[in-house]
């Protein structure tokens, strides 16, 4: 019997994620700190062989954030958010769900989650890009949408009451 190599997880995802697309995240993250290019390379292998694993847009946005890379981390964030809300069977317009909030419920599944906590990285990303307007818009869905802040925006909300224009 030949070794067998293990890999530290370091971050913990979703105990649904595939044991492939896990391996290929824990790599990227792993090469986030010393080989960017490489941990990039990683995550987008891993979002390729799994478009449907929402965990893989959360890493890739992520990636994205630390790095600077903002327009990538929005792009990534938009796309997470059109595959939620597929998985979840709800409009991707968040505007649309205020208006039919009685209908959707935030807290029923994992893409629902996931779409509120990315959409709470819109807002991040949109007030660090210099859109304080459109942060403090999304932020004032995301409240009616998350009631009980259990994606935690009121700590986005405190950031953007800081900002002025």
């Amino acid at each position: 019997m030949g070794p067998v190599a293990f890999i530290e997880e370091r971050v913990l995802f979703s105990p649904d994620i595939p044991f492939e697309v896990n391996n290929l995240l824990q790599a990227a993250v792993a090469a986030s700190s010393v080989n960017q290019a490489k941990a990039e390379k990683l995550f987008l292998q891993a979002q390729t062989l799994d478009s449907h694993c929402l965990q893989t847009y959360f890493a890739l946005y992520k990636f994205y954030f630390f790095q600077k890379r903002l327009v990538d981390a929005e792009r990534v964030v938009l796309a997470g958010l059109e595959e939620s809300a597929k998985q979840g069977g709800f409009p991707n317009d968040y505007r649309c769900l205020v208006e039919k909030r009685s209908l959707w419920n935030g807290y029923a599944n994992e893409s629902t989650l996931f779409y509120l906590y990315t959409l709470k990285a819109l807002a991040f990303i949109k007030l660090r890009l210099g859109f304080t307007l459109e942060a403090r818009l999304v932020l004032s869905h995301l409240q009616q949408l998350d009631p009980e802040d259990l994606s935690g925006a009121s700590v986005i909300m405190d950031l953007a009451a800081g900002v002025t224009e």
